[in-house]
């Protein structure tokens, strides 16, 4: 028995010693927050505070002292997050994760982003290129700083690579790829329909909204009414069953801006308001900071977000102009039909005939040998993998893969001295392009596209695959600032931008149909700001936590006067069913079931109609979510005409399809969570704030994720939140009022979870709180000395 209790003990021991051996790595890994540090490069002194929840105070002399401690907090704070969003974008995570990750890198080669990245950066201007290199030289020596390496690595057996200037480009290129992933799927999806239905019938099933209009402009379109023919056979006739018949009401990731100006702003101060829409994850894709510097403009002080990656504030406040963005979800990118000879290694271009380029990419794998991966490319663009008619091949022409897509010229937007200053500088902004709204100091507001569009020569529809080869069709250059579509002081003294169509008449020419938003977000918000006279930062707060379902709400009439009869609820005991959707479908709360309820029966209608459709384009390579197509428009004028000649093969009438719709979401619904009760919208919409790692490592899941609720808010209402996709932020601010404005992320400041900041926003942000735009008093206090 002695001996026994010595091997017992002498087990605990060494796992206590190797308990205490894995705490010691973690707590060397996390960010120093106090103290003094040197900083090579430096030229003074700089100081860098953070509050009670993490939100960064740089005090610098120069701006460029500023980049170096941002990257330097940067790299202590996330540099996991860093080094994961560069991979992705380069194709370069199976180096890090193994094999599993290569059919990702595959399709990020195609871009060869890393090589348009080091291309990019020699051509940057000199004050450009001087922030970039400050901020990376931060970066390495915030990483070399660390007591040990992130704890991301232990698990994964791997060494943090080194920082350098072409990551930070790649960090960019990655939010192309998140706003912008269409990638040429759309245009083929459209050219596909197109070829399939007859000509009335596509301009029906691709018209933008009548219902839900709230272009800036006031500008409307005309709805397309429903053609006589009988329902094309594409749309009748399911030939091949759809793996995915998922619908998208908007092709791209969105997101709301607005603001008010002077007239209507509450003091007479105009205010922006801004809540980005991304994928939600932990960390959480934005950093809270806070810069101050000198140069001989004389004193600044910006606050706002940035991205960790990047030196720049993204959005926020210089004291005199304020600014969000939203995704333009416009048309950035062309599909080339490219014209091949027999033996598909040359295509015609402008009389004649050039070679493919061919570009071998090699990806490095965790533990197994390198794979070298081809990439052919035409003039225009790299080739696509969709299979193209015979003799044919696509490619893509895309800002992204152009120099004036990328560029740091948005750092100019800190020292913008009015809204007049950050219009002119948007137009050679290299960055996805966005919905610029801003404010300024003096009260005016203003609205115009950040980011590099293209002018189109030659283009008769930008929605389908373009025949470029005699070289009439063309992109000829980049249009200038004062071609770009912008509104200045509007009449009415308020902008709102959702991802929908923003302007009409030439304006909505240039910018191009992307998959816009059906519209009901942006009508909702437009509303909103419409009923009050004067607003300060609560009640644009309260806009953007509006989760009142409206867009629903004829579904919901369709429902309980035309499908939910005395005699179908009584033969299928939908007693309960029609409670629901009575009592608690007006918004979309967590404990709502009638919300659920009403959602699900729509997608299923919808999609019982559109799955013929779904099917033909899957056989083909693309999904129906690919099309720059709102099922809703086609779908709910089918549903109001409900003509026996438009309903699909199989279905005897319209009530039978909007019966089955009611039964088959109800089961599933059943299926998914056991009781009609426990089908709630919160159980069906929880937060899923997932680290990387957590799912690779289950038994550390809970101290690796965030905290998880039922949320309100979806996708056709100003609160967003719909299953794992929602506001990133939400900003409010003045210009010049900075110290009453709002500023909440999801999660928390740092990427490690033993850090104290990890989960220091996150509350708030779960229960709709505001937070200080400004950071609060210092807790913390790390001086960089040069």
């Amino acid at each position: 028995m002695t001996w026994l209790k010595r091997i017992l003990g002498g087990v605990l021991l060494l796992i206590a010693v190797l308990a205490l051996v894995i705490w010691l790595a973690l707590r060397g890994s996390l960010a120093q927050l106090d103290g003094e540090r040197v900083l090579p490069a430096l030229t003074a002194p700089v100081e860098a505070q953070r509050d009670a929840r993490g939100y960064l105070t740089v005090t610098a002399e120069t701006r460029l002292d500023a980049a170096r401690a941002l990257g330097f907090v940067h790299a202590q704070e996330r540099f996991f997050q860093m080094d994961l969003m560069r991979r992705n974008a380069a194709g370069e995570l199976s180096a890090l994760v193994g094999a599993k990750a290569l059919p990702l890198d595959k399709s990020r080669r195609m871009h060869r982003f890393r090589h348009r990245a080091e291309l990019g950066i020699a051509t940057l201007p000199a004050d450009e290129r001087a922030l970039l290199d400050a901020y990376v030289s931060g970066v390495n020596a915030g990483l070399a700083a660390l007591g040990s390496r992130p704890p991301e690595y232990l698990l994964l057996r791997q060494q943090p690579q080194p920082w350098v200037a072409a990551d930070t480009v790649l960090v960019a290129y990655g939010m192309y790829l998140d706003l912008q992933g269409a990638q040429g799927r759309d245009d083929i999806a459209m050219g596909l329909l197109h070829d399939a239905v007859p000509a009335d019938w596509y301009a029906f099933l691709t018209q933008h909204s009548p219902d839900w209009q709230a272009a800036m402009d006031d500008s409307r379109v005309a709805a397309v009414p429903l053609p006589a023919g009988p329902l094309p056979d594409a749309l009748r006739t399911t030939r091949t069953a759809c793996r995915d018949c998922s619908l998208r009401d908007a092709r791209d990731i969105g997101s709301n801006n607005f603001a008010v100006s002077a007239a209507h702003g509450s003091d007479n101060r105009a205010l922006v308001a801004d809540d980005m829409h991304l994928g939600l994850r932990t960390p959480g894709t934005w950093f809270k900071a806070r810069m101050r510097w000198k140069d001989g403009a004389g004193s600044h002080d910006v606050a706002g977000v940035t991205l960790p990656g990047a030196p720049l504030l993204v959005v926020g406040s210089n004291g005199r102009v304020a600014w969000g963005f939203t995704n333009t979800t416009s048309d950035w990118a062309d599909v080339i039909r490219l014209k091949l000879n027999a033996a598909g290694t040359h295509y015609a271009a402008g009389g004649v005939e050039k070679p493919l380029q061919r570009a071998v990419e090699r990806i490095e794998v965790a533990g197994e040998a390198a794979v070298d991966h081809v990439v052919l490319e035409s003039e225009w663009g790299p080739v696509l993998p969709q299979k193209a008619p015979a003799g044919q091949a696509y490619a893509l022409r895309w800002v992204a893969h152009d120099r004036e897509g990328m560029n740091l010229r948005l750092m100019h937007m800190e020292t913008a001295a009015n809204v007049d200053d950050a219009v002119q500088l948007a137009a050679g902004a290299g960055m996805p392009a966005q919905n610029l709204v801003v404010a300024d100091a003096t009260g005016r507001i203003a609205w115009t596209v950040i980011g590099a569009m293209p002018r189109r020569v030659g283009v008769d529809d930008m929605d389908l695959p373009q025949d470029w080869s005699d070289g009439r069709t063309r992109w000829q250059g980049y249009l200038p600032a004062a071609e770009q579509p912008r509104i200045v002081d509007p009449a009415d003294g308020r902008l709102w931008t959702a991802n929908s169509r923003m302007v009409g008449g030439e304006a909505m020419k240039l910018l191009g149909n992307g998959g816009w938003d059906v519209g009901a977000r942006g009508q909702q918000i437009r509303d909103a700001l419409r009923a009050q006279d004067r607003l300060d930062e609560a009640g644009l707060h309260a806009i953007q936590l509006d989760h009142r379902a409206l867009f629903l709400q004829r579904w919901r009439q369709l429902l309980l006067t035309q499908v939910l009869t005395p005699e179908f609820v009584a033969a299928n005991g939908l007693a309960d069913y029609r409670a629901a959707i009575e009592k608690s479908a007006d918004a979309a709360r967590p404990d709502a079931v009638g919300y659920l309820l009403l959602r699900e029966f729509r997608l299923q209608a919808l999609k019982t109609l559109f799955a013929p459709l779904a099917g033909l384009l899957e056989a083909q390579g693309v999904k129906l979510s690919d099309l720059k197509m709102v099922p809703e428009t086609p779908g709910w004028a089918l549903i109001q005409a409900a003509r026996p000649d438009t309903l699909p093969a199989g279905v005897k009438s319209w009530a039978e399809l909007l019966q089955s719709a009611v039964l088959d979401s109800r089961q599933a619904l059943l299926d998914k969570h056991g009781s009609l009760a426990a089908a709630t919208w919160g159980a069906d919409n929880p937060t899923s704030m997932r680290h990387p790692l957590s799912a690779a490592v289950p038994a550390l899941s809970g101290w690796l994720d965030q905290a998880s609720q039922g949320m309100a808010g979806d996708s056709h209402m100003p609160r967003v939140h719909n299953h794992g996709h929602g506001q990133s932020e939400r900003m409010v601010v003045a210009p010049g009022h900075e110290e009453r404005g709002i500023l909440v992320i999801p999660g928390g400041q740092s990427g490690h979870p033993m850090s104290p900041f990890y989960r220091g926003d996150h509350a708030a942000w779960l229960a709709g709180e505001p937070l200080p735009f400004l950071p609060g008093e210092p807790a913390h206090r790390l001086v960089l000395r040069p």
